[in-house]
């Protein structure tokens, strides 16, 4: 087995199987394409196997190849943070969150503003991907996650519940709400699955009826945008949610809610949870989740 004596022709690598293309890479880089091959080339032999097969007008990664750009990669954003944070001279200046898309679109952006009012030297960096994080990299502080939360977890923010809510737009003349009753009306807008609305009907006795669950959204974020285009009823979390039905964009069908495990957990660096940023990241999120809980309806 080969000793990785070098890193030489990582960066090229990492380029040319992000794009596919040693002459793409070559114009991100600024060098040829020539070059970019040969250090590619490089690296093959200094591991011992082959990164790419090559075709007459295009590349395409090996398996160990896709492995090893994966490993690249990562270990390549972690540099790159560093360096960053490295330049900005001072570790405690900048804030790197990580969190999902619904939550960061409809709920932590629009609120960033009062937490850089209070603290405004951090260089705030969010992330928003639903992929897992690794909380051991240097490229993450904190991260918000949604998912199955427990009570008595210290970790849990906020302990979702699902709401359903519609535009207004969708009000007949006259008509001052909409009710459990006015459903089989509208289409039911759904994440991914009718089951959610289903445990919702029969928590409030209005399963008889004949309900149009014919559209349906992979997140919740494009979930309530839906709604709030009035393209129908929605059953959405309340914190996705919360912000439009402050505005008006959106109103809540009274009813009883079903039994909804799921909520959000605040998760920090082990390294850097202690860190004064960190700290007061949390205390902002802990009382900005307290307001909003205390204007969600009994």
């Amino acid at each position: 087995m080969k000793a990785l004596r070098s890193l030489s022709g990582l960066i090229d690598f990492e380029c040319a199987a992000r794009w596919g293309s040693f002459k793409l890479a070559a114009q991100e880089l600024h060098k040829t394409p020539a070059a970019v091959s040969l250090q590619v080339k490089q690296l093959e032999e200094n591991v011992g196997f082959p990164l790419f097969v090559r075709h007459p007008r295009h590349i395409a990664l090996t398996e160990k190849g896709q492995e090893l750009a994966i490993a690249t990669a990562r270990m390549l954003g972690e540099l790159r943070a560093k360096v960053a944070a490295l330049q900005v001279g001072d570790e405690e200046a900048v804030l790197r969150i990580s969190t999902t898309h619904s939550f960061a679109i409809k709920w932590l952006v629009p609120r960033m503003h009062r937490f850089t009012k209070l603290y405004p030297e951090l260089d705030i960096r969010i992330d928003s991907n639903d992929a897992p994080v690794d909380l051991q990299a240097d490229s993450t502080d904190v991260a918000v996650r949604y998912g199955p939360v427990r009570d008595g977890d210290p970790l849990v923010l906020f302990h979702e519940r699902l709401v359903p809510v519609y535009s207004p737009e969708l009000l007949g003349p006259g008509q001052e709400g909409l009710t459990l009753s006015d459903l089989p009306r509208h289409k039911l807008l759904v994440e991914q699955s009718p089951e959610r609305w289903l445990q919702l009907l029969n928590e409030n006795r209005a399963l008889k009826g004949k309900y149009d669950f014919s559209r349906g959204y992979s997140h919740w974020g494009v979930l309530v945008q839906a709604a709030v285009a009035g393209l129908g009823v929605a059953l959405v979390p309340y914190g996705i949610a919360c912000q439009d039905i402050a505005s008006g964009a959106l109103r809540q069908i009274p009813c009883r809610s079903a039994p909804f495990d799921y909520g959000y957990r605040f998760l920090a660096n082990p390294h850097k949870e202690q860190m004064l940023k960190v700290r007061r990241f949390r205390e902002w999120m802990v009382a900005e989740m307290e307001e909003m809980r205390g204007t969600l309806d009994p």
